[in-house]
């Protein structure tokens, strides 16, 4: 008889599609499983235990995206018994049990207010052998307060808030997400911090709109961060994140533009480790499409921020949002969009063709146009923004840039002999670790080749721009060994804990005997 101690633990993956959410919800669920005791499945592990699709509903095909997928794992699972699947995130919220009737092999459907269910739902599925549906309207306990395991070890989410009060007519997420519901702001430095104290040296703060955090606390007992001295909460946050030690970077992701105010400006220009970047969707430069939109500003607010943001920070990069294709959208509402793009000088822009989402107010809008107006549209679009981008890019080269340095941002770096990171301005460079060679390619001369890891910190000169991202293929002018390095080195991550708040909990699930041949099958 097979003793516990012979049995090997259940294997998991997480495969994740859309936002900087989802991708902190991945890192929640893998800390739940991990704790519930699952193991990580290797990278060429083609057959875990339990596999979880964590959705996005954002973009037309994400049904047939996750429908596709499933399908090639249905016979993955056929050759492997006890296998399960579990979908959650945002598709899972809209389809719900439409899930189950479409791909009846899937095990666990779980939503996005619900994530800490997913350890019992997988146990009550395996114990019933029957598929477990669970989808709540409201948010069970935040987010935040539930373990997580970190992908990086020099950056890291930290979510203040989720949900989202606006209406625009294109979006689907407040429908699937939620009112918003901010975090507090005690808890958010802590975590913070605990992210510091495990070498975490850059944070971005995360929610569907940053700078409406904390219109609630007035009336909950946080009299100090309700427009403390004619400041909003969210500066007040952004100026507590100044004052912690050892965090040298600070991001945030998104703004609205209805809700940007002067003293968020101000609280980044005035906070050291505040980066000089700003992500402010644009969605469109046709105040009749943003009216359509009901975005809530027009083209000339949104510019007005910009000005003033590079007033107070000159060599900010700013990136955007743009949707093409709107319904209704005329010739001229586009040529208005390209307008402000050339006046707003963006360093990057995430381009998108409007997608239809069945539930919003936009899919049963009169104009919806023909795809080929839109894709000929977006494609004159993308030449402009990389026409700028570009331009942008030139203006760094020969200038000195502090790089943190990152895994996965280059693709080529084995070929090149380079390794990549972003600036503090967010522009991703690709740096030569030594000096160069007499053919002008990254060469391996120098003292600090082989010493850099990633999350150290690496000063270098721009020698060439691209659209996309900056090259520096002198030597480095100087490098520093960071804790965030040393924990790469050492193959950790950053974990936090978090508090279960009550949920209920399992402990390690039961697991196959281990096999008695050679090959490990899951």
């Amino acid at each position: 008889m097979t003793t516990a101690a012979e049995r090997s633990p259940r294997t998991y993956q997480v495969r994740t599609y859309g936002c900087q959410m989802n991708v902190h919800d991945s890192e929640r669920i893998s800390g739940l499983l991990e704790q519930a005791g699952y193991v990580r499945a290797g990278e060429v592990d083609d057959n875990p235990d339990v596999v979880v699709f964590n959705t996005c509903a954002v973009r037309e095909n994400a049904d047939n995206r996750l429908y596709g997928n499933l399908g090639h794992l249905r016979p993955v699972k056929d050759k492997h018994p006890g296998m399960q699947i579990a979908v959650g995130g945002c598709l899972a919220q809209k389809d719900r049990g439409d899930i189950v009737r479409k791909a009846p092999w899937v095990d666990v459907v779980f939503g996005t207010h619900n994530i800490g269910s997913l350890p019992v739902l997988l146990e009550r599925a395996r114990h019933n052998a029957a598929a477990e549906v669970e989808i709540l309207e409201s948010l069970d306990v935040f987010p935040s307060t539930l373990p997580t395991r970190r992908e990086s070890t020099y950056a890291g989410w930290v979510s203040i808030s989720v949900g989202c009060n606006n209406t625009c007519t294109f979006c689907i997420v407040p429908s699937l997400r939620g009112k918003e519901k901010d975090r507090r702001p005690g808890d958010i430095l802590s975590e913070v911090r605990a992210l510091v104290d495990e070498g975490v040296l850059e944070v971005t703060l995360l929610g569907q709109n940053v700078n409406s955090y904390g219109v609630a606390f007035g009336d909950a007992g946080e009299p100090n961060w309700k427009r403390s001295g004619g400041r909003s909460a969210f500066a007040e946050l952004l100026r507590a994140c100044g004052d912690i030690d050892g965090l040298e970077r600070v991001r945030f992701t998104s703004p609205h533009p209805k809700d940007f105010t002067d003293d968020v400006i101000a609280a980044m220009a005035e906070t050291p480790n505040v980066c000089p970047s700003l992500h402010m969707p644009l969605q469109s430069g046709s105040d009749d499409v943003l009216k359509a939109m009901r975005r809530s500003y027009r083209s000339e607010r949104y510019l007005g921020i910009i000005e003033k943001v590079r007033a107070a920070m000159p060599d900010a990069a700013i990136t955007t949002d743009i949707i093409v294709g709107f319904p209704g959208e005329t010739e001229t509402d586009f040529q208005r969009t390209l307008d402000v793009v050339r006046e707003a000088r963006f360093s990057s822009a995430f381009t998108f063709q409007y997608s239809k989402r069945p539930g919003t107010p936009a899919a049963t809008m009169d104009g919806q146009l023909p795809k080929q107006v839109v894709q000929e549209r977006y494609e004159r679009l993308i030449a402009c923004v990389e026409e700028i981008t570009w331009a942008e890019n030139k203006r760094l080269v020969g200038k000195a840039v502090e790089v943190l340095v990152a895994v996965g941002e280059g693709r080529k770096d084995e070929r090149t002999g380079r390794m990549s990171g972003r600036a503090r301005d967010g522009r991703l460079v690709h740096f030569a670790t030594g000096a160069a060679g007499a053919n002008g390619r990254p060469g391996d001369a120098g003292s600090l080749a082989g010493s850099i890891r990633p999350g150290d910190i690496v000063h270098t000169r721009v020698t060439y721009a691209a659209p996309h991202h900056l090259n520096a293929d002198g030597e480095p002018l100087s490098h520093r060994r960071t804790r965030a390095g040393d924990a790469a080195e050492a193959g950790r991550s950053p974990r936090t804990p978090g508090v279960l708040l009550g949920l209920p909990t399992v402990g390690a699930p039961a697991a196959a005997p281990a096999p008695t041949t050679g090959c490990a099958a899951h």
